[in-house]
């Protein structure tokens, strides 16, 4: 969208002549406004939660000039109040804001009682009687309405006095319905957890705007929920009791007396959960504390019983295998659960598929499984079988936000196989574990060298290190795959060694391109993508090259890159809709940024924008073959994926990558963030950066491992089960 904006905030003040659009999930909308001082409507653009013609309507903000619908008036703020003239009083009325009320009654009302008819109807109800042709079930009808009206009314004046935007009122509104303002009133941290957008600061100003105390008992104890909440988006399943305290004191700024008696009234309404270690207390959420403990129960609950295939010592000898991929291959016929981990270029694919070889054979039921669409997409395409994200094959509903597939209806199925098992988290695993029933077995794949789930645990590294599962451990090179400098690169960095690089005048499939200052990385991304790279090894900048980053912000994070790649890629695409930080085209590359079970699509999932209709603010992106259309509100679960983060890179393979290095990342510099970068490129990688920031990338270990209990639990369950319960083992499958 093309803006030419005066340099000063504007008022306008008139008459909603028409509604063009309006969205009362986003507030977005597009009326047509009779202002006294132009001759024609003026096309007004903005936000209000609920809006009619015939309201008065005060308007700040800018004149623009769109591209396709011409000059508007760009709103910031919209006040909208109810008419108090006789023609504007009616069509007001006729639009339908009171139920009861349509052209014919309205126009009666309005001839009956002229500009007073809201005063009637608030006050005097009983005089609708002199309403000719109004009876007493009509007159009922429009004062229920009426009544219904106001209550909307006040809900919205009500938060939006308290500095809730209309996006966020409607979203209020739709929830807690008529009983918003009560509720609120009594606890207005219910916000937080009730409201999507809506986080504990926001509700917290709400909170003080009311005049609750800051030491309030109410308050203190949303702030530990708060801290927790956080503590479990950076991973951790628990906090230290000690450290929660400290966070917490910094947060709400009151003594910590206070908030240790609201840690223990938390621990007493069992919404959090305390357990005792050598060395310290640790508090749970109470969801994270109960998916750890399912877990290992139900590992152990599979491993009660044997394998339902039979011995296939015979078969195993028919396959051409190395002698590592024999050991793996045996040992995991003769588990029931079984753990396949290594590197790139070790064979895991090959074990994979000479068991669904043998398994196939013996006319079992085998689901495959990974958590991503993509990181399922690969998996059907190297073995030939269909492969489902882990929500589909557990069939999430998104009516009841629960798996139809659970302990009650489990799945139909002898052997469960999942790919990249390490972006599993605790409660994705809790479900699925769930789901199997107590003959089937599962096989879990993946590369514990990798960066762990998103969400909260390190549930594949946890189960390994608990040493009650069998685990191959794969690490010999094969020959086909020793002279990929990909595969050598990404394990000497596991090793903590220095990269093998080529002359970048030699034709290969690994580069280092040393590069000192923010502006000159950037621009030989750019330069990389859009011209060096499709020329040289003929890769599509869109469809086959991705650009990674550390982080997303800063001079060199995926924001920024983002905006240059598309600015290069795709710059004169039309038409362009702008939705805060962003600028979306037909073309663009994008991500989801979450997951959304309603459109089936999820966290991580990249598809290209096909359409877009800036009149009713939506863009419909294609993903993989299926269009998936987003309106205005939705907008803020996509984003541009010409670059994106490294974490957001799990689980998937792209042709050629993009990978920036620079010391404004200096905190996210370690070892198994750049290892994840490097094993996403499957034919080409290329590093551009500061070598000392590689350097420091590839000596430093993770710092700090995630809080968790599994692995002590999973010891704990099966210890305390009887002899012979299960067997388990370790194996190392390494070159000799």
């Amino acid at each position: 969208m093309s803006i030419l904006s005066e340099p000063f905030c504007e008022n306008l003040q008139g008459t909603v002549e028409r509604v063009t659009f309006h969205n009362p999930d986003s507030g977005f909308c597009v009326l047509q406004v009779r202002v006294a001082e132009h001759s024609d409507t003026v096309s007004i653009v903005g936000k209000a939660a609920q809006v009619r013609a015939g309201e008065s309507i005060r308007a700040e903000g800018a004149w623009q000039v769109d591209k396709t619908y011409g000059r508007q008036f760009k709103a910031e703020r919209l006040q909208l109040s109810v008419p108090t003239q006789g023609a504007n009083v009616e069509k007001y009325l006729a639009s339908g804001v009171v139920k009861g009320v349509g052209k014919h009654y309205a126009k009666l009302l309005v001839k009956t009682f002229g500009d007073e008819v809201f005063d009637v109807l608030e006050h005097n109800p009983e005089r609708l009687r002199e309403v000719n042709g109004l009876g007493k079930k009509r007159s009922k009808q429009i004062l229920s309405g009426w009544n219904e009206q106001k209550s909307g009314r006040d809900v919205m004046f009500f938060l939006q006095t308290h500095g809730i935007g209309a996006e966020r009122a409607a979203k209020i509104r739709k929830f807690y319905g008529e009983k918003a303002i009560e509720k609120i009133k009594a606890n207005p941290y219910c916000l937080a957890q009730d409201i999507s957008g809506i986080g504990f600061k926001t509700a917290d100003a709400i909170a003080q705007s009311l005049e609750i105390p800051l030491d309030s008992p109410l308050r203190a104890r949303a702030g530990i929920q708060y801290v927790l909440q956080e503590c479990r988006d950076e991973g951790h399943c628990a906090m230290p009791k000690n450290v929660l305290i400290e966070n917490a004191v910094k947060l709400l700024e009151i003594p910590a007396e206070i908030i240790d008696e609201a840690i223990d009234a938390e621990i007493s309404a069992k919404k959090l959960i305390v357990e005792s270690t050598d060395d310290e207390l640790l508090i749970f959420l109470k969801s994270l504390h109960q998916a750890e403990i399912s877990i290992a129960q139900d590992l152990q609950r599979l491993q009660r019983t044997a394998p339902v295939w039979h011995e296939l010592d015979d078969e195993i000898s028919e396959i051409e295998l190395s002698a590592s991929q024999r050991a793996a291959l045996t040992q995991a016929l003769q588990a029931k659960v079984f753990i396949i981990t290594g590197g790139p270029g070790v064979g895991k694919t090959t074990v994979v598929k000479s068991l669904l070889k043998l398994l196939k054979a013996n006319k079992l039921q085998i689901d495959l499984c990974a958590p991503t669409g993509r990181a399922a997409k690969r998996l059907t395409e190297t073995t030939g079988l269909v492969a489902k994200t882990i929500h589909r094959l557990l069939e999430f509903d998104p009516m009841s936000r629960r798996f139809k597939k659970n302990a009650e209806e489990p799945l139909a199925t002898d052997l469960v196989i999942v790919d990249e098992a390490s972006m599993i988290d605790v409660e994705l695993m809790r479900d699925l574990l769930r789901a199997i029933p107590d003959q089937a077995g599962l096989f879990l794949i993946g590369d514990v060298d990798q960066l762990p789930s998103v969400g909260p645990g390190a549930v594949l590294s946890d189960i390994i290190a608990s040493k009650k599962v069998p685990t191959a451990f794969l690490t010999e090179i094969f020959r086909q795959a020793t002279s990929s400098h990909i595969v050598l690169n990404a394990h000497r960095i596991n090793q903590g060694e220095m990269l093998l690089t080529a002359d970048k005048n030699q034709l290969n499939d690994f580069y280092f391109i040393n590069s000192d200052s923010p502006s000159s990385i950037g621009n030989t991304v750019v330069e990389l993508v859009s011209e060096r790279i499709p020329q040289r090894f003929g890769f599509d900048p869109l469809r086959d090259i991705q650009v990674l980053s550390p982080m997303n912000r800063g001079p060199v994070g995926s924001r920024v890159l983002n905006a240059a790649l598309q600015k290069k890629l795709n710059g004169d695409a039309e038409p362009q809709l702008q939705y805060f930080d962003w600028v979306f085209t037909p073309g663009d590359k994008v991500i989801q940024m979450v997951n959304n079970y309603d459109k089936d699509v999820f966290n991580g999932d990249i598809g290209q924008i096909v359409a877009i209709d800036v009149e009713n603010g939506t863009v419909t992106v294609d993903y993989y073959g299926r269009d998936v259309k987003y309106e205005r509100n939705q907008l803020q679960e996509i984003a541009l994926a010409y670059a994106m983060s490294i974490h957001k890179s799990q689980g998937s393979e792209y042709p050629a990558v993009v990978i920036v290095l620079a010391m404004q990342h200096s905190r996210m510099l370690v070892r198994n963030l750049l290892y994840t970068a490097v094993t996403r490129g499957k034919k080409l990688v290329v590093i551009v950066g500061q070598a000392q920031a590689l350097a420091q990338a590839i000596k430093t270990q993770q710092a700090g491992s995630r809080i968790t209990r599994l692995a002590a639990r999973l010891g704990s369950v099966y210890n305390s089960t009887e002899p012979g319960a299960s067997a388990t083992g370790v194996i190392k499958c390494t070159s000799r």
